[in-house]
């Protein structure tokens, strides 16, 4: 069984997930995280994510989508969605974005050390995202120092579509984050080397799933089934079997959800586990 860590279901129109779902189980993906990128966006992943067994969800402020500091209120919604379920088994999507047209980096931070505040609260695992300015690959560096301060290792979690260097992959696995791999790997030489490298112990896999209408046709819209496609170029790239790297990165996920300190979600994952494996 395969694990999709990370996805925007939610931007789907609902006509179109049955499909998607469908055609992930038949690649073999049991369990599928849905990424909140706003308050909005978040309630609606934790209210899809009971629609479906496959179906788990992650609540968050995406940092390209921060309008204004996360007060109290903010965080008391935050919180009362992140808990309102143990299908929630994450605080996604936050972290930092230096690109241009980027909100406010002040902003930014601020909201970055409040949804850390909220992981460590809740003993959420925390999937961030990280952006640099091409050519400045060192302001990884910014997400990964306040993951530090404000003590996201006490949680771990993972640093979502990695497209790091070594240096950055090392830095996220001494805070006990997993580097998590996604289609990039089946293009970038340099991503490939640092995989090939990478213990398999620190990996888990996603698609990061989002509507792609500038692709024109409709069949080469990124899904959850996609993430078969990782699985098995890390499988090539290790020499080991795709059967193993499912093993190996199915397990790393259920580890990161279900660290000690995070009662019930267990369940929920043994649940959706079971009903996976006793599919025909």
């Amino acid at each position: 069984m395969l694990v999709d860590s990370h996805c925007h279901l939610d931007d789907f129109p609902d006509g179109e997930l049955d499909g998607v779902l469908s055609r992930a189980q038949a690649a073999g993906v049991g369990a599928i995280v849905l990424a909140g990128t706003t308050l909005a966006s978040s309630e609606a992943c934790v209210a899809l994510s009971k629609t479906h067994p496959i179906l788990l969800a992650g609540v968050g402020i995406h940092p390209m989508d921060i309008t204004d500091p996360i007060d109290d209120a903010m965080y008391g919604q935050l919180r009362d969605a992140a808990t309102s379920t143990p299908r929630v088994v994450a605080i996604s999507e936050t972290g930092l974005d230096f690109d241009k047209g980027a909100p406010d980096l002040a902003m930014q931070y601020q909201a970055f050390r409040e949804q850390i505040r909220l992981a460590v609260e809740l003993y959420l695992p925390v999937i961030f995202h990280s952006r640099e300015i091409p050519g400045q690959p060192e302001l990884h560096n910014e997400v990964l120092k306040v993951l530090r301060q404000e003590q996201g290792w006490q949680v771990g979690g993972a640093m979502h579509y990695f497209q790091g260097d070594a240096r950055d992959a090392k830095v996220c696995m001494e805070l006990g984050m997993y580097i998590s791999l996604a289609k990039p790997l089946l293009r970038q030489p340099a991503l490939q080397e640092i995989a090939a490298s990478l213990p398999m112990e620190n990996i888990v896999l996603e698609t990061d799933t989002y509507p792609q209408p500038f692709k024109g046709k409709r069949e080469n819209w990124t899904e959850p089934k996609d993430v078969r496609y990782v699985a098995e170029k890390l499988a090539e790239l290790k020499g080991i079997t795709v059967e193993e790297v499912e093993e190996v990165t199915t397990a790393n996920f259920i580890t990161m959800c279900t660290r000690p300190g995070a009662p019930g979600r267990s369940d929920v994952l043994d649940g959706v586990l079971l009903h996976d494996f006793q599919k025909p």
